[in-house]
């Protein structure tokens, strides 16, 4: 099967975000400039440098209560601050429920049952049950072609990890399976692990 996405596809459900999978989540907590959190997954995300560390997010879609976007890009646009809470396995409910189409006031923590932190570096809250957390100053907003598509760049300024999470000097995935979306309503778990080496020059 071939398709231009133009012309559509054909089927009952988009492929695109099934083809392009797994997906990290990145379960991004901002403020409002009145104080209000707002927590909010993105998977449309990745790290896209590691020295100094930065982030990426795309963010589809509007608000009827925000201008352009959704609240966590209002949010970042109103205070340049924002941080990832990365998604364990058991916190696949709390998540889901941080989902739902809220109002801009509603504190996404409380509706979820979660609790909210103080990041470090910057003024926004973060997830406490999270595995880790890059707390994140804003770098660049860009406008993508669609209506209401948006790139968040970010340059982590603070790191949060469980000390559980850490063996041997490294931070192990699998002792908490971090939760990746699919396409759909799916999602996967990274459960196991094996290495590989790089060929010599």
């Amino acid at each position: 099967m071939f398709y231009r996405p133009e012309d559509g596809h054909g089927l009952p459900h988009n492929p695109f975000k099934a083809i392009v999978s797994p997906r990290p989540i990145a379960w991004i907590s901002t403020r409002d400039l009145k104080g209000t959190p707002n927590l909010a997954p993105y998977s449309f995300f990745n790290a896209i440098a590691d020295t100094p560390p930065q982030v990426v997010f795309g963010s589809t879609g509007a608000k009827d209560d925000q201008e352009e976007s959704k609240d966590t890009v209002s949010n970042i646009r109103a205070t340049g601050v924002f941080c990832i809470n990365i998604v364990a396995e058991h916190l696949i409910d709390p998540m889901n429920a941080s989902t739902a189409p809220l109002g801009k006031d509603v504190d996404e923590f409380q509706v979820a049952g979660l609790a909210a932190v103080p990041c470090d570096s910057i003024d926004c809250m973060r997830v406490a049950e999270a595995p880790a957390s890059l707390e994140c100053k804003l770098s660049q907003i860009i406008r993508l072609e669609g209506e209401s598509n948006f790139m968040v760049i970010g340059n982590v300024t603070g790191i949060h990890m469980r000390d559980e999470c850490i063996n041997g000097g490294r931070f192990v995935v699998t002792t908490y399976k971090p939760l990746a979306r699919l396409g759909y309503k799916d999602y996967s778990v990274v459960e196991t692990l094996f290495e590989q080496e790089r060929p010599s020059s």
